[in-house]
């Protein structure tokens, strides 16, 4: 059995990428910060839970006990603001979480290389577009996509992959929260700020996180052996 390691399990993207990941026969493993998330993610699933920060070095060392087939940095996140309004603090949390805790992730993996080994980074529309509203968040995700296209010609000599996945405005809290923080700044229904978050998704709409579960599936198959280095956007359009 095939073993896969989700980071940032515990909600979101992460939750369905180890239901997919565990539903399809992977032996999954997924890791966060709080364990009590992760433990509803795993219920009624042979997941194997780890309380661990991503920009933890000692963290990430104790999760590979053994290598991994299949592994997925999905943990990230930022909040919104423009440059100026933006602490050197918030800054350095946004790469951390999102850059750092992909390094990190993705070099242990290497330390203990599984044969054909799939990584796959899940990125961000952010990382192939400028954002004023999330500077330091778009700046992490551009690291992200850098780091991909530097490890996959790396793993091309092995037979490994490394990709990422870059979706627009995903159904999670996080959308959910900017909906909200629309509604509250300019006094707009929700109907209202979901339109304004999901304007530039030519489909006009949220994306789902079973859409990137199975864009991640695909990217940890055989089929997919020839994709190296690629951003694949599913963002209706979007990009």
């Amino acid at each position: 059995m095939k073993r896969a390691l989700i980071t940032g399990g515990g909600s979101g993207i992460g939750r369905t990428l180890a239901e997919r990941f565990h539903d399809n026969g992977y032996a999954v493993t997924i890791c966060g910060r709080k364990l009590a998330p992760l433990e509803d993610t795993a219920k009624g699933r042979d997941i194997r839970c780890y309380q661990a920060d991503v920009t933890s070095e000692s963290d990430i060392e104790a999760l590979f006990d053994a290598p991994y087939d299949i592994v997925v940095a999905n943990a990230g996140g930022g909040g919104a603001g423009k440059l100026a309004s933006l602490s050197l603090e918030e800054w350095n949390t946004t790469l951390a979480v999102n850059l750092t805790g992909t390094f990190l992730t993705f070099r242990q993996s290497l330390c203990r290389p599984a044969a054909q080994m799939r990584l796959i980074a899940i990125a961000s529309t952010a990382s192939l577009k400028g954002n004023a509203s999330v500077p330091a968040y778009t700046a992490a995700k551009h690291g992200v996509l850098g780091l991909v296209r530097s490890i996959a010609l790396e793993m091309a000599k092995t037979g490994g992959t490394c990709n990422a996945i870059c979706p627009g405005f995903t159904e999670t809290a996080l959308s959910e929260n900017a909906i909200s923080g629309l509604m509250e700044r300019f006094d707009l229904s929700r109907d209202a700020a979901l339109d304004k978050i999901t304007a530039g998704n030519p489909q006009r709409r949220l994306i789902s996180p079973d859409e990137i579960a199975a864009t991640a599936l695909f990217l940890a198959s055989a089929e997919a052996s020839a994709i190296n280095g690629h951003a694949l956007s599913v963002s209706g359009g979007e990009i």
